[in-house]
């Protein structure tokens, strides 16, 4: 079978959400009143972190599919004001949210324990606002949320190839821009800045999916222990760290193609490394200097770049059961599942959903009692489902 990005169709139930006069959709979805719609039709728990765990209405699959965000919709109405990566988030929140992923990832890999049958994926990516709001692809809600998304193979098999030029599948160009000219410095700088005891790094075959071929290049890790780890506080705190790594990386790289012979970004958080790897690498600097140079002469590439650090961070189960981490530079807003080779094409089809919703639902409900049962939350009713 040939590898290769696949595209595959999901339907989803059209929500019945009025957009108010005058206002562009990713306006509203920004907005206090379509959180509070979240809550009320698709939430099924939450606790006094403001942590709420949703149906994703608009879903990327309907084998199981759902997401934590970090609601601060009633507590900081400026919506660029809202925490958008793991770094900004309050230690004590860190802390359940942590909990909560590790129960959520064990319990997809419970229910399928076969990586020839499902590719299991959870993972967030940053969305802040690093690109034009006039700019296709802007986040619609500007709140921390991750995602857990489950793909039976088989789906992705039968689904046809995808077309590899697809600008989310490129990255919009900024991966290829690190891979092509800083491929060594940008993981000899995670080598020196990271002292990393249960992630090992892997190598782009052990990393790679073999349906998809992706992904593509990134620097990845091996999950020493598998989903045992994900109990234990310190995987948490390195993967926090792959993180804080790749922020210091990003913000160094793009304040060099703003300003000449910048100094060193504010608050960094692995200076000795910043210093010694990056700013004093010719092929670092070099490659600044090139991007710097186009954005003179070329103002639609000018206005394309992210300055601010925009992200797509992971786990997944690889082909051999091992549990993956791995980062990617996210440029253009697109969806998580695509750092693996997967793009969804969401459909509105009520009846197609209306047929796989009670075996979603109940997988839901199971993982919110798990939830609920270690003290991580209560449970929400909707018209779907009780509280309990």
């Amino acid at each position: 079978m040939q590898a290769g990005p696949r595209e595959i169709t999901t339907p989803f139930r059209p929500i019945p959400l009025d957009i108010p006069e005058g206002m562009k959709p990713n306006e509203f979805f920004n907005s206090t009143e379509n959180l509070a719609d979240l809550v009320h039709n698709n939430g099924l728990l939450v606790n006094p972190e403001n942590l709420l765990l949703y149906r994703k209405a608009l879903g990327h699959s309907n084998e199981f599919d759902c997401s934590i965000i970090y609601n601060t919709s009633q507590t900081i109405l400026d919506p660029m004001g809202r925490p958008v990566r793991r770094t900004q988030v309050p230690e004590p929140v860190r802390h359940v949210w942590n909990r909560m992923n590790g129960v959520i990832i064990e319990y997809m890999l419970e229910q399928y324990p076969d990586p020839a049958e499902a590719l299991v994926l959870a993972g967030e990516a940053s969305l802040d606002a690093t690109w034009p709001l006039t700019a296709p692809g802007v986040p619609s809600i500007r709140m921390l949320h991750n995602h857990f998304i489950v793909f039976p193979k088989s789906e992705l098999a039968d689904a046809p190839l995808a077309d590899p030029g697809n600008p989310n599948l490129t990255d919009g160009g900024q991966h290829s821009l690190f891979q092509a000219y800083m491929r060594e410095v940008y993981r000899a700088f995670f080598t020196r800045a990271l002292d990393l005891q249960i992630l090992r790094p892997a190598s782009d075959h052990e990393a790679r999916l073999g349906l998809t071929g992706y992904p593509h290049g990134l620097p990845s890790w091996e999950i020493q222990g598998g989903v045992e780890a994900l109990k234990d506080i310190r995987f948490w705190r390195e993967y926090d760290a792959i993180l804080q790594g790749f922020l210091d990386f990003y913000r160094t790289f793009f304040s060099q193609v703003s300003t000449r012979n910048a100094p060193m970004p504010e608050g960094v958080h692995f200076p000795d490394a910043v210093e010694e790897v990056l700013l004093f690498n010719n092929d670092f600097l070099k490659t600044a200097k090139k991007v710097r140079d186009r954005c003179f002469t070329d103002a639609k590439y000018a206005h394309a770049i992210r300055w601010q650090p925009a992200f797509k961070q992971l786990i997944y189960r690889n082909d051999e059961g091992r549990l993956i981490v791995t980062i990617s530079q996210n440029s253009i807003g697109n969806a998580i599942t695509e750092l693996l080779g997967v793009v969804v094409n969401r459909v509105p089809d009520a009846e197609a959903y209306e047929r796989v919703e009670p075996a979603l639902v109940e997988k839901l409900l199971e993982v919110r009692r798990r939830l609920v049962e270690v003290d991580l939350g209560e449970g929400i009713a909707t018209e779907g489902w009780p509280a309990t």
